[in-house]
């Protein structure tokens, strides 16, 4: 297992390190002089100056990447252009907002997939099979923005029982929760579509599995031998899709977090972007790959733990 952890460990590294040199390229050299690109056209050379002193961006290419680098390392992602504040302390009040929502609407997308996929899996072939299938068949192709929209006209403005948009903050946890709960719903229930269709399939996949056949034949019931062994193994796929949409949910919610004007991660990227404050784009986006390579090495742990042979073969 040690071994197996070292390599993974080396590997996340090296993922961040790519990663960082990537974003870095993209955001400072590419587009070329990130002060014009802040300060728009008609900027004066003089005001371009100050910002390109003040940014460090007459230093080496090379230093630049080192003290961005190091910065992060230190907890220091700069202060953005646009808000006058260190782009760590807007990150840490937007992530109050993502990461409950991305953690909600996540439980809620497995509370659906888990039964939903069972149920095809046992009934496969049946009418509640090709029920399930077809439903899942519709959230997959159902826009999450269209959905929220129609979450909204219903649960918020006709019936009155959740509000339409914004977050009161968790000075009050359940009118943070309620704010919540429509986005959180809209994001899940397409990714309880995939996820419900990945699970059924592994699980269809391992009941024809020689050691299911034996489980049966000792008497297990279809049901038992389901849950008691095909399950388990049947995870690793699922917890493949389950880390991606973790991710997703945490880094890709912009426009329903947009719809519900909620100040989450995602909104803020999109208003850096549209403020030309690359220093908050460059280092959100940063955290957030951060964040999506975390979850990975998480769910290779998890592999792991479900399956020893793949300890074994690292």
């Amino acid at each position: 297992m040690q071994r197996y952890l070292v390599r993974r460990l080396i590997s996340l590294v090296l993922s961040l390190v790519v990663a960082s040199l990537v974003i870095f390229a993209v955001i400072e050299i590419v587009p070329g002089d990130p002060a014009s690109y802040m300060l728009g056209l008609n900027a004066s050379p003089e005001t371009v100056a100050a910002l390109r002193d003040r940014l460090g961006l007459n230093e080496p290419v090379p230093l630049r990447y080192l003290h961005w680098l190091v910065g992060m390392l230190q907890g220091d992602f700069g202060q953005s252009y646009t808000y006058k504040v260190p782009v760590a302390e807007l990150v840490a009040q937007r992530l109050t907002v993502s990461l409950p929502l991305a953690l909600l609407a996540l439980l809620l997308a497995t509370a659906i997939a888990f039964p939903a996929g069972l149920i095809a899996a046992a009934r496969r072939g049946r009418a509640a099979d090709s029920a399930v299938m077809g439903a899942t068949q519709i959230g997959v192709a159902l826009p999450n923005f269209w959905f929220a929209m129609l979450l909204v006209l219903a649960f918020a403005l006709h019936w009155r029982l959740f509000p339409a948009g914004g977050f009161p903050g968790w000075s009050e946890p359940l009118a943070g929760i309620r704010a919540l709960t429509l986005p959180a719903i809209a994001l899940a229930l397409p990714q309880a579509a995939i996820l419900a269709r990945v699970l059924r399939s592994a699980l269809v996949e391992t009941l024809g599995q020689d050691y299911i056949r034996t489980a049966r034949a000792k008497g297990l019931t279809r049901g038992q031998a389901l849950v008691g062994h095909a399950l388990r193994n049947a995870m690793i796929p699922v917890l493949t899709i389950l880390g991606m949409q973790f991710s997703f949910l945490l880094a890709g919610a912009i426009i329903i977090e947009n719809v519900f004007y909620l100040p989450g991660l995602g909104r803020l990227i999109f208003q850096a972007i549209t403020q030309r404050d690359l220093i908050v784009v460059e280092s959100v986006v940063m955290i957030l790959v951060f964040a999506v390579i975390l979850v990975t090495f998480l769910v290779d742990l998890a592999y792991g733990a479900i399956d020893p042979r793949l300890r074994k073969r690292a």
